[in-house]
């Protein structure tokens, strides 16, 4: 089934859409080539597959556990560690990794939500002319909350490599504006 996402794109007609995730589960690494193909058959996928270290601190612990508590006003709940930070950084470097060699002068670039705030400068960096969205799909914080996050002008300096940033409401869109500006 496809998701929301796929779903309203879908509506589109026939733009070449090409998908590239996490496949959302850990993937040994002698079945990782049979899986590829068959994602890339079937659903014009290309995953990027990712260590159980990685899964943990930089899906569970970082993504999870630091900025979705954050960005939903749970400071309390959102428990930072470098080694989680370390390993969101690097999974981002691996997703720009994956899509650079893919990008040709008309290729946009939709990067969605929190799990990826990094991957827009790190593309821009490499491919300066790339044409790159970002949509955000959970709350922005007001600034007092997102000054609570000690990588906070890195996260804001990622978001703004791309193009376009997307937000729910007018309230994230202003709370984004304000932090950048005060950050």
């Amino acid at each position: 089934d496809l998701g929301g996402l796929a779903t309203a794109l879908s509506g589109i007609g026939d733009a070449p859409f090409l998908w590239l995730g996490w496949p959302g589960t850990h993937v040994a690494v002698e079945d990782r080539p049979r899986v590829a193909r068959a994602l890339r058959e079937s659903h014009r996928s290309i995953p990027v597959f990712l260590t159980r270290t990685q899964i943990e601190k930089y899906y569970n612990r970082f993504s999870n556990g630091v900025l979705w508590p954050l960005f939903h006003y749970l400071p309390e709940s959102s428990d930072f560690d470098l080694a989680s930070w370390n390993q969101y950084q690097e999974v981002n470097r691996r997703f720009a990794e994956q899509i650079v060699p893919l990008l040709r002068p008309d290729t946009i670039v939709w990067i969605h939500d929190y799990q990826l705030m990094l991957l827009p400068k790190l593309l821009r960096q490499q491919v300066p002319e790339a044409k790159i969205g970002f949509f955000l799909h959970i709350p922005f914080p007001s600034t007092e909350v997102y000054r609570l996050l000690p990588v906070r002008s890195e996260i804001l300096e990622g978001m703004l490599g791309a193009d376009v940033i997307g937000f729910h409401t007018h309230d994230y869109a202003r709370h984004f504006r304000n932090s950048c500006m005060r950050i």
